[in-house]
């Protein structure tokens, strides 16, 4: 007999590392427990997706607006790291297993649902503070651009998936966009 939960949830990659977090924003060691441990404890499986900034830009970048992010290569990427967790999910769906939620990172440009990091629009740094205008990124509503790809992949693959945004700043309650 099968002990087999057929539950599983899709976690942005750094819930599960925190290494690949830009150097200065994390705020845990190695996972995140509040969204890994009651996943564990109630039998649920856990898909991890891949850190699209990581594999884009690599370990030494800085934090970055959606702004920034947002060109045809960066969204060309996360469709393409996405492809096979999309086709695994489906595999999943169909063998009975329900797909719990997508779990975010609020704030993130990539990864936020409900909240995203904006307000940078370029040039020379130094440059803005001698101006006279701050170059300070913000958080604003809406998703990443890394959720907003999966959103509409599993749209297209058919699935309907719940996602969730873990709010690492502190500023909210976690949240939930269908």
């Amino acid at each position: 007999m099968s002990k087999r939960a057929r539950r599983v949830a899709v976690l942005a990659h750094c819930h599960l590392n925190v290494n690949t977090k830009v150097v200065g924003l994390a705020d845990y060691c190695g996972s995140r427990d509040e969204v890994v441990g009651p996943l564990l404890r109630e039998g649920v499986g856990i898909v991890q997706l891949p850190c699209p900034e990581a594999t884009f830009l690599g370990m030494k970048r800085w934090g970055m607006t959606r702004e920034q992010l947002d060109g045809p290569a960066y969204r060309r990427h996360c469709r393409e790291i996405l492809r096979p967790v999309v086709d695994t999910l489906q595999a999943l769906a169909a063998d009975g297993c329900a797909i719990d939620a997508v779990i975010g990172v609020d704030g993130s440009p990539s990864c936020g649902v409900t909240r995203t990091c904006a307000g940078y629009v370029g040039g020379e740094i130094e440059a803005l503070f001698a101006a006279g205008q701050t170059p300070v990124a913000r958080e604003a509503a809406g998703p990443g651009i890394f959720m907003e790809e999966l959103q509409a992949l599993l749209g297209q693959a058919g699935l309907q998936v719940a996602f969730r945004a873990v709010d690492e700043t502190g500023a909210g309650q976690d949240k939930e966009e269908s």
